[in-house]
């Protein structure tokens, strides 16, 4: 090959991209029985932490735009997990804020970081060396963000 630089198996990237898609894909037996995906579970994560939130406040910290996490939040909406009203002081703002449903689905999920914890021990024989990468990922995705 011409250039080393263009192997496959030499772009950090693909890890990462990799590791993502694995990642979300290990929740999958336990987002099924709660009838969400990945994405829907980190909303509710933003929401369980802080309920009533703008959609841009989520949007930020789960590190997307707006215009990506709406129809996110429509989908949820009609499946009864949130409401969307308008803000007070601004009525183009949408408030997001968690219905009954959505609420009590935080007790069915509370074992979700465990079990995942778990597996990965299983699958990988150390959880905490994947714990102890948090720090260099957010250093990462920290540089990526003054990239963007």
């Amino acid at each position: 090959m011409a250039y080393e630089q263009l192997k496959l198996e030499n772009q950090l990237c693909f890890r990462l991209y990799t590791a993502a898609r694995l990642t979300m894909g290990v929740y999958h037996p336990y987002l099924d029985p709660l009838g969400i995906t990945y994405p829907q579970y980190l909303v509710l994560l933003v929401l369980w932490e802080q309920d009533k939130q703008p959609v841009c406040d989520i949007a930020k910290k789960m590190m997307l735009d707006t215009n990506t996490v709406t129809p996110l939040l429509q989908r949820m909406e009609k499946s009864g997990l949130i409401n969307r009203t308008r803000g007070k002081e601004d009525s183009r703002q949408r408030i997001v804020s968690l219905t009954e449903k959505g609420k009590a689905m935080q007790e069915q999920a509370k074992h979700i970081p465990e079990c995942l914890s778990n597996d990965v021990a299983l699958k990988t024989g150390d959880a905490e060396e994947i714990v102890k990468m948090i720090p260099t990922l957010d250093k990462l995705i920290d540089g990526l963000k003054k990239v963007e």
